[in-house]
This record gives structure tokens, C-alpha cells and sequence, in this order.
């Protein structure tokens, strides 16, 4: 791997217009599991599949069992920024990387220090008051009993997260695309690239520097034009 790793560093050092997409992978090495790995949550026993439970109908038909599910598996408050998560802060403080489009919801990207980041899926550390949009933190989330409800109206209060049917934020979403678009290096790491819509945002990019970091095989691979496999902290601490 070597030579790809030069071969990136090169394009890094020379580029002012890089932006990185990353999925659970970039978080997993902060010890938040991911969905479809071997030790992820789908390869988890509950009651119900995570997919049912992290669903729209399934928060509104059984609020409480979303909750405990959600406070045990999804709120990860005590995770600190790996390698990945600390080179790209340092990049954009530098000026060489755009944006961060990341389908995490851990909020790691920002506690390394990166300011640009597009939420796909939302964040852990946002949740409001269905009824007056009262903000509370994940924290409150966190000590909450039961289904947490609004301190100022009573209303059930919400994580603001995209759940299975429900849709993107659409400005998100045209930011991630005008970011992408413009990009001279696109860096994709961390994911699998078979959640859609967000992996269909890599259609976007006009460049020809598409860079795929990831453990496994994904169905992008053919397309890229610098393709690196393995740990991508790893990888990133190299650069």
C-alpha cells in the first residue's frame, strides 16, 4: 500500500479542494459499532431487527422500546475522535479540505474540530420538542426516564435523526451535492456504499480523483481512481 499512500499524499499536499464522505467505519475505531460488520448491530440479538426499531413507525407505534434501544446502542456520548476524525479537522483548518459529508451520527467529525461537516442522517446531540421545538441535549436524552418529554410543554421530544422511512434534509443534502460537485479530490472511507440515497451523492463528483479507503469490497471500487484497503485511522495517520 505504499505506493497508493504516496500517490495520496501527493494529491493532499497539492490540492486546496478536498471532500471527505465517510460512513461508520471512520467511527467504529472510536468504539461506536457499526450496522454490517461481524460485530455490528444488525449481528446483534433483540426483540426486533435494528432496522424495525430505528424506524419511523416503530418510534411512534413503541416509543419506550425505541428509547431503551437508542439510549443503549446509539447514544455513544463517552467516544473521543480517532486519527481519521483529527487529520481531516486539520485539513480544513489548513485550508486543503472543503467539507466532511459524513451518514454518522455521533457527532465526531465536530468534537475533532471540523466546522463543515453535512449530517446525512442527522446528529445524536440535536433533539426537540415535537410540540414547541424546545432544543435538549443528548445528555438529557441520556438521564432521561422512560420516553423523555419537553421540561417547558409536556411534549415527547424527538432525536434529530433520520430514521429508516423518513427523508434527508434537503438542504443538507444540497450542500453535501454542491460540495461534492466542486470537489477536486473526493475522499470516500468508512463505508460500505450501499445505503441509499446517500451513496448515490458520489454520482455527483465531476473530478478525477475519486479515492476509496475501506476494510472490505464495496460495489464503487471499479470506479475509483486511488483505491487503499484497511484501517482507515490507520491509514490516516500515515498521511
Amino acid at each position: 500500500m505504499t505506493k497508493e499512500l504516496d500517490i495520496l499524499k501527493k494529491w493532499v499536499n497539492e490540492s486546496d479542494n478536498i471532500v471527505f464522505f465517510g460512513g461508520a467505519g471512520v467511527s467504529t475505531e472510536s468504539g461506536i459499532p457499526d450496522f454490517r460488520s461481524v460485530d455490528g448491530l444488525y449481528h446483534q440479538q433483540y426483540d426486533y431487527p435494528p432496522e424495525t426499531i430505528l424506524s419511523h413507525t416503530f418510534y411512534r407505534k413503541k416509543t419506550e422500546e425505541f428509547y431503551r434501544f437508542y439510549r443503549a446502542k446509539m447514544l455513544a456520548l463517552d467516544a473521543k475522535p480517532n486519527a481519521a476524525h483529527k487529520k481531516l479537522a486539520r485539513w480544513e483548518q489548513e485550508g486543503k479540505l472543503r467539507a466532511v459529508v459524513t451518514q454518522n451520527i455521533d457527532g465526531l467529525h465536530q468534537a475533532a474540530g471540523s466546522r463543515t461537516v453535512y449530517e446525512l442522517h442527522g446528529s445524536v446531540h440535536r433533539n426537540y420538542c415535537e410540540k414547541c421545538r424546545a432544543f435538549y441535549d443528548a445528555e438529557y436524552i441520556l438521564q432521561a426516564a422512560g420516553v423523555p418529554v419537553c421540561e417547558k410543554c409536556g411534549g415527547t421530544i424527538k432525536p434529530d435523526v433520520v430514521l429508516y422511512e423518513e427523508g434527508l434534509d434537503t438542504a443538507t443534502v444540497q450542500g453535501a451535492i454542491r460540495a461534492i460537485s466542486h470537489a477536486d479530490i473526493l475522499i470516500i472511507g468508512g463505508t460500505s456504499l450501499t445505503v441509499y440515497p446517500a451513496a448515490g451523492l458520489i454520482d455527483y463528483y465531476n473530478g478525477k480523483k475519486l479515492v476509496l479507503i475501506n476494510k472490505s469490497v464495496t460495489p464503487m471500487d471499479s470506479r475509483a481512481d486511488l483505491l487503499l484497503q484497511g484501517s482507515i485511522g490507520e491509514i490516516f495517520s500515515r498521511l
